[in-house]
Order: structure tokens, then sequence, then C-alpha cells
């Protein structure tokens, strides 16, 4: 079966985001002073092959684990969706 996982992984807490920092100071510039805070992160997003669901989310997880994610300076989130037939990648 084909599915796509996208990990979400971002800073942990209490490690300084300077992209974050940048962006909440240009939208407070922009006149939107009720933003508290910024923390920016990224997705990435994989097809994979696997026999299940739940394969493929331990799959992913140990992508993230070994690559995807610095562990000491980063948290993640993995999600899993089957492919539907001719869906655009």
């Amino acid at each position: 079966m084909k599915f796509k996982g996208t990990v979400t992984v971002w800073l942990k807490e209490g490690i300084f985001d300077p992209q974050g920092a940048a962006v909440k100071g240009s939208l407070e510039a922009m006149g939107f002073k009720e933003v508290e805070k910024v923390r920016i992160g990224k997705n990435i997003v994989i097809s994979l092959e696997a026999e299940g669901a739940a394969e493929a989310k331990d799959l992913l997880e140990q992508m993230a684990r070994k690559l995807l994610a610095n562990p000491v300076t980063e948290a993640y989130r993995v999600h899993v969706e089957e492919e539907k037939a001719g869906a655009e990648r």
C-alpha cells in the first residue's frame, strides 16, 4: 500500500528560535500587537510503500529519529495517511 507521511519538526521549548523571533518582530511592526510568541518549524512530506499504516508510521518514526530531527534540540510529530489512487504528489 502507498502512504503519505508528514513529519513536523520544531525546536524544543527553551531553545532560542531566531526565525521565530524575527517573524514576531515583523508581525509586531505590522501592528499585530496580540502576538505573544512565534516558533518556526518544518514539514517533511514523504511518500512510501508499506504493508499497513502501523508499519508506515514506524518507518517514519525511525526516519525522524535517525535523520529528520535532532533529538537534542528538536521535537517532532508523525502523521500518516493512505495515498488515494491518482492523488497528486
